[in-house]
């Protein structure tokens, strides 16, 4: 995975590509452009991402960026990356000052998966016997309904009459999307890092997804790729502890780049996208899944909508997990227990238009503490400003 092209878009020679390097001689994060093999430097123009992306001539700033003179080469960059190798500059998250938000049980199938999860209390060893239960008892017809829609309204007075209602087919199938906070500002990691599973897990799993950017105006202006690192136990317990179960040490993986919409590269070029996910052991084990974006149930500006608007403002914009189709039943060891991660598990999530996200697994407790927070941020961007 150290070639370039293979974590670049398929079309990253018409791609506008930003992000976040760390620059060791520094000791802190530069805002950056990739174009080819060459990585050039905004740290002239803007401090953040997020002001960037405030700007309404950040396309033009992004472009005229690329006739310069280039800082860095886009390979080298991104096999220090992948190596984590603290000596040379590598990519970070590519976003900073953005919330991170995230969007739940936004498609059909896995929305399933939560109510077995719910159902049998996080127990894996009862998943199989449940998920039989509840497919028959839902049938297939109910991927078709449109969440909020009157039908779907008399699907809910059925199921609930049967004792089949769950919360989790209440933000599924009805009028509001769940909407939560995933990650604190700045603590997400990019291409490369270690994610984290806690030690006290023992049934958790990828989330292959779709990230989209989005400015203080509520204007979507890019795309990245996400994994939205799920404890299945753990919620399965309780959806209250949904802020236990999601939002861990490097539990929030964002990258490689920011891809930005402009005139030819658009948001309906993701209406149908397939983001492919592998994920490959040291034991040898290899699973394979797919987030087909075509069968979300609910718009993207939906989710959008609902994020932000007259009810919630985010002054440095957001970055917003578009939920996920994969939730996967391949059994790993025990039979019927279905799929958990193991350490040093390598994951790559892929799509044609945003290029390949990969990050290994490490335990959470053990991984190299969060640091950099807004005070040492603000410290950096005061003390590198061009005087």
């Amino acid at each position: 995975m150290t070639d370039t092209g293979s974590l670049l878009p398929d079309d990253a020679a018409n791609a506008l590509l930003i992000g976040r390097l760390w620059d060791p001689e520094l000791g802190g994060p530069r805002v950056i452009v990739a174009h080819g093999n060459a990585v050039y430097d905004l740290a002239g123009v803007v401090g953040t991402v997020s002001e960037l992306l405030e700007r309404p001539d950040h396309l033009e700033i992004v472009q005229r960026t690329t006739t310069g003179s280039p800082s860095w080469r886009t390979d080298e960059v991104i096999e220090a990356s992948l190596q984590q190798d603290t000596s040379r500059p590598r990519l970070l998250a590519p976003v900073d000052l953005q919330v991170i938000k995230a969007c739940g049980v936004t498609f059909v199938d896995s929305m399933i998966e939560r109510v077995i999860e719910e159902r049998i209390g996080g127990d894996p060893a009862r998943a199989a016997q449940a998920r039989a239960l509840i497919t028959d008892a839902l049938g297939s017809s109910i991927s078709e309904i449109r969440p909020g829609s009157p039908e779907a309204m008399r699907v809910k007075a059925v199921l609930q009459e049967q004792g089949l209602w769950s919360q989790y087919l209440e933000v599924g199938i009805g009028p509001d999307p769940e909407v939560f906070t995933k990650a604190p500002v700045l603590a997400s990691v990019g291409l490369g890092s270690q994610i984290g599973i806690p030690r006290a897990s023992t049934w958790n799993n990828p989330e292959p997804e779709l990230v989209l950017i989005v400015n203080s105006r509520g204007q979507i202006v890019g795309a990245t790729l996400g994994n939205d690192v799920n404890l299945r136990d753990v919620e399965g317990r309780s959806a209250l502890l949904l802020g236990k179960a999601k939002d861990n040490n490097s539990s929030s993986a964002l990258g490689p780049f920011i891809r930005l919409f402009d005139g030819d590269f658009t948001l309906d070029a993701l209406r149908k996208e397939e983001i492919l996910l592998q994920v490959t052991g040291e034991d040898g084990f290899t699973m394979t899944g797919r987030n087909s974006l075509s069968r979300i149930s609910r718009p993207f500006e939906e989710l959008v909508s609902a994020t932000v608007g007259d009810h919630h403002q985010y002054p440095d914009g957001f970055a917003l997990y578009t939920g996920t189709l994969f939730a996967p039943t391949t059994d790993r060891d025990v039979p019927g227990q279905g799929f958990t991660h193991k350490t040093g598990d390598v994951v790559q999530i892929r799509s044609t238009h945003l290029g390949t996200l990969v990050n290994t697994v490490g335990v959470a407790e053990e991984l190299p503490p969060w640091t950099f927070g807004i005070a040492e941020l603000f410290r950096h961007l005061t003390a590198t400003r061009p005087r």
